[in-house]
């Protein structure tokens, strides 16, 4: 699958102005959470220590995802709204301050995000397509379209050689390799290698959005908010394996823990736990009105679960699987990522 736009592209940078709520990174632990607010418009700076928040930073209209830098010095705030809008909003989480507004000219709908390689990966539903954008250039500086109908979530491996994506409404996923291929070379006839992506599209259940790659990248699994099940692929083989009948209506988020031996399912009013190898639900955890973005701290003892009706993210502590207490963030919390400052 050739990509659709490999040259370089210039974004505008447009200048934010507007009240700070927040004002710079100092006297707090240099691990952050960082939750959107959707309906306020800001990311909540969480001190990882205190669970308290710490800055509030005016981040355009509907945010939905955010990710972090490597080195936890950036944020990247994709500005959603159903395909209405086309930004990402970049935040300096060393002084707590937006430092710039991406257009993304037809890249409409930008949702997912994954940071690798230095670079923002991102999904845009309006365009069915990945596309990616470098901070060093200010730059959109590939695209690669998909044919998939709300493309929406998105992991990229750390080498960035690999995309996973989910298509809602397709009811599929996008597995995406970059493999080598020979090309022409001049009149003499040799030929030299380049590269090019490949898609492999999976057919899953109804609904699929949520899911996570697991940490020994053998296995995806797709949560599937109509069906209320759970897809699992063998991602070497890029094949459903089986489908579990976990009965999760609404199924959000879902996320392994870092040893691999649980899934976090956010379904309406509860989180659910699968222990991954009998692929069973273990524990149902109530956490409040309704449920969207999961998040799991690095270390594997907690977890946060933005609950958007109660404008709270709820903690979990993942070795009792109970809820230990709220951060209040203000109105319909949603995507989180953490932040570790180097």
């Amino acid at each position: 699958m050739k990509a659709l736009f490999r040259a370089a592209v210039p974004v505008a940078c447009l200048c934010l102005s507007g009240l700070l709520f927040g004002q710079g990174g100092q006297g707090r632990s240099s691990a952050s959470l960082l939750v959107l607010s959707k309906q306020a418009h800001s990311l909540n700076v969480v001190d990882a220590s205190s669970l308290k928040v710490v800055a509030k930073v005016p981040v355009g209209n509907d945010p939905h995802e955010v990710i972090a830098s490597d080195d936890g010095s950036t944020a990247f705030v994709s500005n959603y709204g159903f395909g209405a809008y086309n930004t990402l909003t970049v935040v300096d989480l060393r002084t707590d301050k937006p430092l710039r507004t991406v257009d993304l000219g037809p890249l409409r709908g930008p949702h997912g995000l994954a940071f690798a390689q230095g670079k923002v990966w991102f999904t845009s539903e309006v365009a069915k397509a990945v596309a990616r954008y470098d901070p060093a250039t200010n730059k959109v500086d590939w695209i690669l379209g998909t044919g998939q109908n709300r493309i929406h979530m998105i992991y990229v491996s750390r080498d960035a050689q690999r995309i996973v994506a989910t298509n809602v409404i397709s009811g599929t996923v996008s597995i995406i390799d970059k493999a080598p291929v020979r090309t022409p070379g001049p009149a003499s006839g040799s030929r030299g290698m380049s590269s090019d992506w490949n898609q492999t599209v999976v057919r899953v259940g109804n609904g699929s959005e949520g899911f996570d790659v697991s940490p020994d990248e053998k296995e995806i699994w797709v949560a599937n908010a109509k069906d209320g099940t759970i897809s699992i692929i063998n991602f070497q083989e890029k094949k459903v394996v089986q489908t579990v009948a976990a009965n999760l209506p609404g199924a959000n988020r879902l996320k392994f823990t870092p040893d691999g031996k649980h899934v976090l399912v956010s379904s309406g009013p509860i989180l659910a736990v699968l222990d991954a190898s009998t692929r069973k639900v273990i524990k149902r955890i109530p956490i409040g009105h309704g449920s969207g973005g999961v998040l799991v701290q690095p270390d594997g003892t907690r977890a946060f679960v933005a609950c958007a009706p109660d404008n709270y993210v709820a903690v979990i502590d993942l070795k009792s699987l109970t809820v230990t207490g709220h951060i209040q963030v203000g109105a319909g919390p949603d995507g989180m990522a953490w932040a570790v400052r180097r």
